[in-house]
């Protein structure tokens, strides 16, 4: 157990520098997302050229990869959305007994099926260094290529979700390895 421990804060860690490194993607993206607002406004009033599906591509973009690189690091805060009724009433141990069978049974799979089935569309987009069909469109490539790493990312949280609660179950963790509810970020 002590391995796998170590092994879940090894996976805590990585998920947290990336979740720390990506969130500040936001500041881009706000600032694509003004500059594309003022554009907008600005052509309509004084016929200028300012916005352009550069811009909104690259917005898109930004938030693409912060909603694929960040998944695993709200799993980790307990930042996703729960509307489990039952779940909501159960105490410490139950709560714990579904989030680890969740995380092995359902989360760990499906993360690690998308990885596969995204290889062969990932590996071809990037073979042919897929372009946006819009004029003036950025690659597409790479933003497909953030796909593998996104599901590795949130497969390994999930791992590490499940030996944290299993630690816990056992008694080698003294409450369950919930963060506290509220903001993630």
């Amino acid at each position: 157990m002590k391995f796998l421990l170590t092994l879940s804060r090894w996976i805590d860690a990585l998920n947290e520098g990336v979740g720390r490194v990506v969130l500040w993607l936001v500041v881009p993206m706000v600032a694509v997302g003004a500059y594309n607002a003022i554009g907008r406004s600005l052509d309509k009033s004084l016929g200028t050229r300012l916005a352009s599906n550069t811009y909104f591509e690259l917005q898109w973009y930004l938030f693409s990869l912060i909603f694929l690189l960040m998944v695993g690091y709200v799993l980790k805060h307990n930042g996703h959305i729960r509307v489990d009724v039952v779940y909501a009433r159960l105490g410490e141990r139950g709560r714990a007994w579904v989030d680890m069978l969740g995380s092995i049974l359902f989360l760990v799979p499906f993360s690690l099926m998308l990885f596969y089935v995204s290889l062969a569309p990932v590996s071809f987009s990037v073979q042919i260094r897929e372009m946006s069909p819009d004029a003036g469109g950025l690659p597409r490539w790479p933003l497909k290529l953030a796909m593998l790493p996104a599901f590795i990312l949130l497969a390994l949280q999930g791992f590490s979700e499940f030996v944290k609660n299993l630690a816990y179950l056992r008694g080698y963790l003294p409450r369950p390895p919930y963060e506290p509810e509220g903001e993630v970020a």
